[in-house]
């Protein structure tokens, strides 16, 4: 059930706020021993709220699309009074007594939280085998990983454990999970959403954004989420847009670009296919595809993997002499973030303003690009190499080949199902529009949705 459905039939009366959450409970129940998406499930706290809304409602407040929809926050935003590990041994018993600034805005549009879910070890990772509270599994396939870093919200939210859920994305960590569990995920541009109450990974990469069923419910939750936040010295004070599209919506003249390089260079065939039929889906809602030629990603890569090392090395040195609480991988990502001298990251910000004058080229002359949201379908736990045209690839780096350099420009970027691979594995199509229009970006993926559906 999508959030407007559930919407709909709670102002029908056919169903309950608490009915919804009960489904949400028994779900969690039922399938988190097995999936291990949540760390922390709040039912009590979840089941209370749920009665407060439904005396609202009956009450005839109303307080939007969101009222009385059972939701899932990444353990690493903070809410009052219930534990907030990061995923992290480090943070195992931290409670804070305070709620982040997004928790804050989608309680007062009436969501209810039902918990709060896995992720990869402080978010630095897209496997989601986190060494201190379990593996997290891919609904699809139990052996495969749902991606990271907020595999927890991506599959809570493919399951139906939550109707929808927030992460954040500082290298791909809410499209990832969203590509391989099948799910929508939508990476606001930089600013759009206060970080104030989430825990850093990379203070000038982190984004936050909702996983959800639909392009429609990405739009509603980012509405709720969105807007300028003066505790968030990084918010933006650019106007919240109403960001739900129409049904149906048109996308009559725009134009959508298709790299003719890279994005479409070292992918697996099923992926490249499934990307180019989306193209055609575009022409034929009459949108003018046009091929481009995107800047040199392999080198926007280098600049994100150099200010992340940096970055989440200076987030957690007051830390990194309790070596035993840090995951292997994670810890090697640390020490080697110290190495990095203060010229190379120095340099990467340099390259980073001039990334973003050629990229804004490119925008001048479409209204959005399409690319694969992954490369490839989600790789196995525990897989290390991956084969792409009978190449051998780092399983890491192939999946993030087209995520971190969107971070490092800022821009928004959705991922939605779009396919499946022979073996019933889902295929993400990254849509990725200007600066602060996220609007343009979910009116075309409303319109591919409503055409594959």
């Amino acid at each position: 059930m999508t959030v407007t459905e559930a919407g709909k039939a709670l102002r029908s009366g056919k169903i309950s706020c608490a009915q919804l959450v009960e489904d949400c409970l028994a779900r969690i129940e039922l399938l988190n021993p097995d999936l291990n998406a949540f760390i922390t499930v709040t039912a009590q706290e979840a089941r209370e709220r749920a009665a407060e809304l439904d005396e609202e409602l009956s009450n005839g407040l109303d307080r939007g699309p969101l009222h009385g929809i059972p939701i899932a926050h990444k353990d690493l935003i903070c809410t009052k009074n219930q534990r907030c590990t990061s995923g992290s041994k480090l943070f195992e018993d931290f409670v804070p007594d305070y709620d982040a600034t997004v928790a804050i805005k989608l309680q007062d549009a009436g969501a209810i939280s039902v918990g709060k879910t896995g992720l990869h070890e402080l978010a630095y990772g897209i496997t989601s085998s986190n060494p201190h509270f379990g593996f997290i599994r891919n609904p699809h396939d139990r052996e495969r990983i749902p991606g990271g870093s907020s595999g927890g919200s991506g599959v809570a939210v493919a399951t139906g454990m939550a109707l929808m859920a927030t992460g954040t994305d500082t290298g791909g960590s809410i499209r990832i999970p969203a590509s391989f569990c099948g799910v929508v995920g939508l990476k606001p541009t930089y600013g759009r959403v206060s970080r104030y109450g989430v825990k850093a990974l990379g203070f000038s990469l982190d984004h936050i954004g909702p996983l959800s069923q639909s392009v429609r419910d990405a739009a509603i939750a980012l509405h709720a989420m969105a807007g300028y936040d003066d505790r968030d010295p990084s918010s933006s004070r650019e106007p919240v847009f109403d960001y739900v599209p129409p049904k149906p919506c048109s996308i009559q003249g725009l134009t959508i670009g298709m790299p003719r390089n890279y994005f479409l260079e070292g992918v697996v065939p099923e992926v490249r296919a499934a990307i180019e039929q989306m193209g055609r889906h575009a022409e034929s809602l009459g949108a003018r595809v046009l091929p481009v030629k995107v800047p040199d990603l392999e080198s926007l890569n280098v600049v994100a993997r150099t200010i992340l090392l940096a970055e989440a090395s200076a987030v957690f040195e007051p830390y990194l002499s309790q070596r035993d609480k840090f995951g292997d991988d994670v810890m090697a990502l640390l020490d080697q973030g110290r190495l990095v001298p203060a010229t190379d990251y120095i340099n990467a910000q340099r390259l980073r303003r001039l990334f973003l004058q050629e990229w804004r080229l490119i925008f001048s002359a479409v209204d959005c690009l399409f690319t694969p949201t992954t490369p490839i379908p989600a790789p196995l736990i525990g897989q290390k190499q991956v084969e792409v045209d009978g190449q051998k690839m780092d399983a890491r780096l192939a999946t993030t080949r087209f995520m971190r350099g969107i971070n490092v420009l800022g821009l928004p970027a959705i991922s939605l199902p779009c396919a499946k691979t022979a073996a019933g594995l889902p295929i993400g199509l990254q849509i990725v529009g200007r600066a602060f229009e996220e609007h343009t970006v979910l009116r075309v993926a409303a319109a591919i949705e409503d055409v594959i559906q």
